[in-house]
């Protein structure tokens, strides 16, 4: 980004003085007004020496205005934040520099990066005299608690004289977003019930055709075996062709994050909402690492990556490393919705083979506990992490009866459910999810599942 300091021309005259007076500080204010009574009382008391005092006080902050409205320096100004998208609670930096790219040298500037409330204040920086083609740098570090995207600019340089009689500002045009996405949590690789294996663990994979004639060819490739060369493809297609006798089919996992306004008490960077979108994302973090496809799901039906109408699963063109950006980005500004039900999300899972389903759940009544059952026969294992809300707001430390009616419930219909109170560790939730509904409690353990 980049900004000049000349003062702009053409314009209405009166305008521009109008401009240029009020860049006056109070220190320039102060003269001025000293100046203006010392003037008068000169007049009155018939004083000619209080006349010329009053006359250089008046003068000396016009000097100022009319020297730095006037003065003819251009400058480029830069951010480059370090880094781009950080996890809640950590540090980023964000580098200014600024580069005089005038024949002139510049007088004192004071330098103002926009930053908003969350972040911390404003960062302010003093820049001495900048010679012709000369450059400073500075940096500030920035802290959130709470995820979002948050815009850093524009950019603002205050000019001043070296008395302190008069600032003008110059802005900036551009602005860098700062992403904070949720906490993501390392989790231990398990085995879930009914999972199937991911790449970590092993590889799928099934015939495609069987015999010579079914064969499905394709095209050559620099170090395949010369042994699955298919010629008769390869004198049909005029070039080489090899047998594909075996693809790999990869595992699927969908997280669902229920995000209903209704389902979820209170707000912060501690509340319960918020540790279900930092476990819904070490989850999808940690499947992906594990050479899973896998979806985001939310209540409304929307499903990241992917929502081009088709399954919503990351497939094997995007990287892993993008697909879980992709999935933090989406995760840093979700919010509540006011979907009244998951039916959206039912509908969705209707077609089946969704393979592992993994689900952060809030506030269940009777209906809703039964359309989260009926989503377990669209997957072919099921893990519920349930909000005690009661025990988020302050209530009680064990589980309420319709709370236990609804863990019940999810768990005759299949699914490996789970309380989630506040202070609960998700590892050790992952872990006791590889044992099933019928593990023992984690003892110790600040609102433990029941």
């Amino acid at each position: 980004m980049s900004a000049g300091g000349t003062p702009p021309e053409g314009g209405d005259d009166r305008g521009a003085v109008r401009v240029a007076l009020s860049g006056l500080t109070t220190r320039g204010r102060s003269f001025l007004a000293a100046g203006i009574a010392a003037a008068m009382c000169s007049y009155v008391l018939g004083q000619g020496d209080l006349l010329r005092v009053g006359l250089l006080l008046a003068a000396l902050p016009l000097v100022c205005v009319a020297v730095v409205y006037r003065t003819r320096c251009r400058v480029a100004g830069s951010r480059r934040l370090s880094p781009a998208r950080v996890p809640a609670g950590s540090e980023a930096r964000v580098h200014l520099r600024v580069d005089n790219i005038s024949r002139l040298p510049t007088g004192l500037l004071m330098l103002q990066d926009r930053v908003p409330y969350v972040l911390g204040p404003r960062p302010r920086f003093v820049l001495d005299r900048v010679e012709p083609g000369g450059r400073r740098e500075v940096s500030y570090r920035v802290r959130s608690d709470l995820r979002g995207r948050y815009p850093l600019g524009p950019l603002q340089l205050r000019l001043t004289d070296p008395f302190g009689m008069c600032e003008l500002t110059r802005g900036f045009s551009s602005y860098d977003l700062l992403t904070v996405v949720p906490r993501v949590e390392p989790l231990p690789a398990v085995r879930l019930a009914g999972e199937a294996a991911g790449y970590g663990d092993g590889r799928n994979r099934s015939l495609a055709l069987a015999g010579e004639d079914d064969v499905i060819p394709r095209g050559y490739r620099h170090g395949d075996d010369l042994r699955r060369v298919h010629w008769r493809s390869t004198a049909r297609y005029g070039e080489l062709m090899v047998r594909r006798e075996e693809q790999p089919q990869r595992a699927r996992c969908t997280v669902l994050l229920d995000t209903r306004e209704t389902a979820h008490f209170g707000s912060g960077p501690d509340s319960a909402f918020e540790w279900a979108v930092s476990g819904a994302a070490s989850v999808a973090v940690h499947l992906l690492q594990r050479g899973y496809a896998v979806r985001l799901l939310t209540d409304t039906g929307a499903s990241v990556p992917g929502t081009d109408g088709g399954s919503g699963f990351s497939g094997p063109v995007l990287e892993s490393a993008d697909t879980v950006g992709l999935l933090l980005d989406a995760l840093a500004v979700m919010d509540h919705s006011a979907e009244p039900g998951l039916s959206p999300a039912y509908d969705l899972l209707r077609g089946g083979g969704e393979g592992l389903l993994v689900a952060f759940l809030g506030d269940l009544d009777e209906e809703q506990a039964a359309v989260v059952a009926r989503m377990r026969q669209r997957s072919g294992g099921a893990v519920a992490f349930l909000l005690d809300n009661a025990a988020w707001a302050g209530g009680a430390g064990t589980a309420s009866d319709p709370l236990q009616r609804r863990l019940q419930l999810l768990r005759e219909a299949g699914w490996t459910a789970l309380r989630v109170g506040p202070g609960t560790p998700l590892t050790a939730l992952w872990r006791q999810a590889e044992a099933g509904a019928g593990a023992p409690s984690v003892s110790g353990m600040t609102g433990g599942w029941q």
